[in-house]
């Protein structure tokens, strides 16, 4: 076969850098985003930032004093700003309101060139003043751990330097939660043997361990740690607290299942006894030291809020998390008098994309959440009961966008409601079919079976079957298993476990 070559036209799509960095910025989530900008700002000169995030943040000095000038006066963005802006020395371009968008992500080729008012947006980008000093956050001490409560106690209990070193051999040995899962002969066979440590002595550590606070440290199982705080729990009857220690020690698991008939039966007692005794358990604390965990919430900024307005309900963009970018103006100065080289100039041009593209993200995510908005507006008005069917086609037409663009708009993003926080995500649902032909929202359905768990009898909970039955009777046509599984997605024990004296 003879090799030959051959000229052929085609066509193709392809993802410019542009388009490529619009669809990156689109699917990230509110705190990736600030990441990827300080990353980006780090990278290129020409792109700086009008609010600092740190601005309201308490800086020391290195004599460690706490420094009373703005963070914004320290970087020198407001004499910048005051002295420099007259004179037209920058290329703004904010995400952060409408006019600003506007001039700084149609300048395209400009580069620079135009006649906007460069000072009055670098002027309004500065930092805050001095008065404002009174209202930035104080230093925050350093939490308390479970072994420096402890560890405190023991110093001013012990006297003597090898109780002291067994009592906090001990604490060292504790989880998060105050057990000491380790056994205590491990412990020991652990000791060195020329220490001369008796067993007995590392048992009373452990006993003085367990008289600490919080009560319940320092057990070796559930029934142990409930057994100590109900011996240590004030004003409790003697026959109560007897019948509460029983139950624990012998009968948790039938506690846990709720097997009162059982329990009556081996404690020969009557409902009213039981309760008291089930009264006394649920006041203990099966976790005494997960109070001195360290673990920070995650706090969720939301993307959009929803408020309501004269003629229905209005989404806005939360300025809090939109950040305020611009052109720097000393090199716009300087590419504005030729004096640029060719690297600056592409810096230029990725900044102009950057702040087109993240004016493009909000506006994307406004539509999406006020399309949303207008279809569920009974949501808003009466809860999720009223939630309709929604799927991600049913936006992507409305809008002329394709499903994946919602898809992305819709994942780690927050809409801030009068019911509170949602993802956008959580608006869609599939659909159950009811007998008059429509269509009922799964959110919905699970909202009502919210309703009816929690309006049921103690002594006599609705089963799976008669929650479906209930449905049924509203001309929701669903099955048990449904019923079960949406339970379970709520995190609703149950029959067995729902029930009560």
């Amino acid at each position: 076969m003879k090799q030959t070559l051959q000229l052929k036209t085609s066509q193709h799509l392809a993802l410019t850098p542009q388009l490529q960095q619009s669809i990156r910025l689109l699917q990230l989530s509110t705190l990736e985003l600030h990441q990827e900008i300080e990353q980006v700002l780090s990278d290129n000169p020409l792109l700086e930032r009008l609010d600092d995030p740190l601005d309201r943040s308490v800086r020391l000095l290195a004599d460690g004093a706490i420094n009373s000038a703005p963070a914004s006066s320290q970087a020198g963005e407001a004499p910048a700003a005051q002295g420099s802006g007259e004179e037209g020395g920058g290329a703004p371009a904010e995400t952060g309101s409408g006019e600003a968008g506007e001039s700084g992500g149609d300048s395209g080729e400009g580069g620079g060139e135009g006649g906007e008012d460069w000072g009055e947006y670098g002027r309004s980008g500065s930092g805050s003043g001095g008065e404002e000093e009174d209202g930035r956050p104080q230093l925050e001490a350093s939490p308390v751990t479970l072994r420096e409560h402890l560890m405190e106690q023991v110093r001013m209990t012990c006297c003597d330097a090898r109780d002291c070193a067994l009592v906090e051999l001990v604490v060292d040995a504790l989880d998060d939660n105050g057990y000491l899962e380790e056994p205590l002969e491990d412990i020991h066979a652990r000791l060195p043997e020329e220490l001369e440590i008796e067993f007995d002595e590392l048992r009373t550590a452990l006993a003085l361990v367990q008289s600490m606070d919080p009560p319940g440290v320092g057990a070796r199982s559930a029934a142990e740690c409930l057994a100590l705080q109900i011996r240590r729990m004030p004003g409790v009857p003697m026959v109560t607290r007897r019948m509460a220690l029983v139950i624990v020690e012998k009968y948790l698991t039938w506690f846990a299942q709720r097997e009162f008939n059982k329990l009556k039966k081996a404690l020969d007692c009557d409902d009213e006894d039981l309760r008291e005794a089930q009264a006394v358990i649920r006041q203990c604390n099966p976790h005494p030291g997960a109070a001195f965990a360290s673990d920070v919430s995650d706090f969720v900024v939301p993307d959009v809020i929803v408020r309501r307005a004269k003629d229905g309900w209005s989404v806005q963009l939360n300025p809090e998390v939109m950040p305020r970018l611009r052109v720097n103006s000393l090199y716009a100065s300087l590419m504005k008098q030729g004096k640029s080289e060719s690297q600056l100039n592409a810096q230029l041009q990725e900044a102009k994309w950057l702040i087109k593209n993240m004016r493009q993200r909000f506006d994307t995510i406004l539509r999406v959440a006020q399309a949303i908005v207008d279809r569920q507006r009974n949501f808003f008005s009466h809860g999720a009961v009223a939630m309709r069917p929604l799927v991600l086609r049913e936006i992507a037409d409305t809008l002329g966008l394709h499903e994946s663009t919602i898809s992305r708009v819709t994942t780690q993003k927050y809409m801030l409601t009068p019911h509170g926080m949602f993802e956008l995500k959580y608006f869609f649902g599939s659909h159950v079919a009811t007998e008059a032909g429509g269509e009922a929202s799964s959110t919905a359905i699970r909202a009502l079976i919210v309703q009816l768990t929690g309006a049921e009898d103690p002594k006599n909970p609705l089963s799976d079957s008669k929650i479906a039955e209930m449905l049924g009777e509203q001309g929701m046509v669903i099955a048990r298993r449904t019923v079960a599984k949406y339970r379970e997605a709520l995190k609703i024990p149950p029959v067995s476990l729902r029930k009560s004296l």
